[in-house]
């Protein structure tokens, strides 16, 4: 496996980002991932070197590069209730800043970076990511139908309500899978939510991960589940290798 870091060129400037793929000198369909709102770390580059061993390119932009490069926040080895609040009132500001108009321009340039690579492989990409990410992969997805394939979220918020969601989810041509935590919707609140993906005529499982919380799939976290892991691999791995190339 090789990892690189990269500079990606974008309107407002230039994102790091992290890369890896498989080392054998061929072309592989290529993935965006978003992370959390904690950013790359040793926990990202590690998802991202599991997730390039299954034969895709990964890219993972610092979607915070206008405050600096990543970790953008100074971060602790484990990132433990006690030290959650302090750092999410540093985030916050930080994803306040983060208008859809920065993110969706960002968003045209990761891919038009990505689908150029040489060690990318022709037609459409997918897009996935965590919390925060999770939401921008969706907005992606949305902004470039036809380009990417498949779109998978985790423990994220989907960023729009009413009409805005309806029309969000009318522009999705990709197959979505969407993995929530139980402590941030309801089951009721997950029917609302698949009705609308089912109204909007898009191709998708969503579902409640059972014993999670907010952030199950970082192991670096307090919110870690081992389990919740697991089956965010067994779903996105599957939608990946039916909607992707050589995958």
């Amino acid at each position: 496996m090789l990892t690189t870091t990269l500079l990606i060129p974008t309107e407002d400037g230039r994102a790091d980002a992290f890369a890896a793929f498989p080392d054998d000198g061929a072309p592989h369909p290529g993935i965006l991932m978003y992370p959390d709102g904690f950013g790359i770390r040793p926990v990202i580059r590690e998802m991202a070197r599991e997730l390039a061993g299954h034969g895709y390119y990964v890219l993972v932009p610092n979607i915070f590069y206008r405050h600096g490069p990543a970790p953008v926040i100074a971060l602790p080895e484990h990132i433990g209730e006690e030290a959650r609040p302090a750092l999410m009132t540093r985030l916050m500001a930080l994803i306040k800043e983060h208008t859809p108009e920065r993110f969706l321009r960002d968003a045209d340039a990761y891919l038009g970076y990505l689908t150029t690579r040489p060690e990318v492989a022709g037609g459409p990409v997918a897009v996935t990511g965590y919390c925060i990410g999770g939401m921008l992969a969706l907005h992606t997805a949305a902004a470039h139908p036809g380009q990417v394939a498949a779109v998978a979220g985790f423990h994220s918020p989907v960023g729009a309500e009413g009409d805005e969601r309806h029309r969000l989810l009318s522009r999705l041509t990709a197959r979505v899978h969407l993995g929530h935590a139980a402590s941030d919707l309801t089951p009721e609140a997950l029917g609302e939510l698949n009705e609308a993906l089912d109204a909007a005529g898009v191709d998708h499982t969503s579902e409640i991960y059972p014993g999670t919380v907010h952030g199950f799939t970082m192991s670096d976290t307090g919110a870690f589940a081992p389990d919740g892991l697991r089956r965010h691999w067994e779903r996105l791995l599957p939608l990946l290798a039916g909607t992707l190339a050589n995958g």
